[in-house]
């Protein structure tokens, strides 16, 4: 079982890798904030019509610490 520090940690540097590739383009962040937890719960980025799942809570954590960070 994942400890929550360690969550905490993936979050942080899923967020941070989200506003790196977001750049100057902030309205984008939920969809990079998005694809980088895909690629952490797939392996793999997501393509067109993706139909795996994520994990929400974590998304929605990096989202939270991603605009946080802005």
């Amino acid at each position: 079982m994942i400890e929550r520090k360690e969550i905490n940690e993936i979050a942080e540097s899923l967020a941070l890798k989200a506003i790196k590739a977001a750049k100057s383009r902030s309205n984008e962040l939920d969809r990079f904030c998005w694809m980088f937890t895909h690629e952490y719960c797939n392996g793999v980025m997501p393509v067109e019509y993706d139909i795996r799942e994520v994990d929400e809570d974590l998304y929605l954590q990096v989202l939270k610490i991603a605009k946080s960070k802005l």
